[in-house]
């Protein structure tokens, strides 16, 4: 099975830093989400508010770089949890556990060093070095043209 969630959008209010009773970081917030047509009788776009909870150094990440109307890029998985609401009646709730979360805008002006960790992501999914394809080995000048005599197979 496969289940994964990559949702772009901005935050509609401050995330806020929890605890759980075990000292495990948490936070949880809501993104609004453009739909991509608007509708037929107004000719306004829709908007999706899509609930996200974070854990650990990503709900750490999140609610240090992050505050409301920023856009953010989250990966996840999609989660339904099932509960019983005051009144008694049963409930489900579907919402995104984020794994990671991405700056989906380009660094504010004036940043005095409270701001985003280069790169514009979670530091510990950053690379030391940007990997090299195992297919380039060189200049673009140093691959032969190919004489075409019809024998090829595409």
């Amino acid at each position: 099975m496969f289940n994964k969630a990559i949702v772009m959008g901005r935050l509609t209010v401050d995330p806020e830093l929890r605890q759980t009773a075990g000292g495990i970081p948490v936070t949880s917030f809501s993104i609004a989400v453009n739909r991509a047509f608007v509708a037929k009788g107004t000719g306004e776009r829709q908007v999706d508010f899509l609930d996200i909870v974070a854990w650990r150094t990503t709900a750490e990440f999140i609610c240090r770089y992050f505050t409301k109307g920023r856009p953010i890029l989250v990966e996840g998985s999609i989660q339904v949890r099932n509960y019983v609401d005051k009144a008694g009646n049963n409930r489900r709730a579907w919402e995104i556990v984020a794994e990671n979360a991405y700056f989906a805008d380009s660094r504010p002006s004036g940043d005095g060093g409270g701001g985003a960790p280069d790169g514009y992501r979670r530091q510990d999914s950053l690379p030391q070095e940007a990997p090299t394809p195992a297919y380039v080995s060189g200049n673009v000048d140093d691959f032969a043209e190919i004489d075409d005599d019809g024998d090829l197979p595409f």
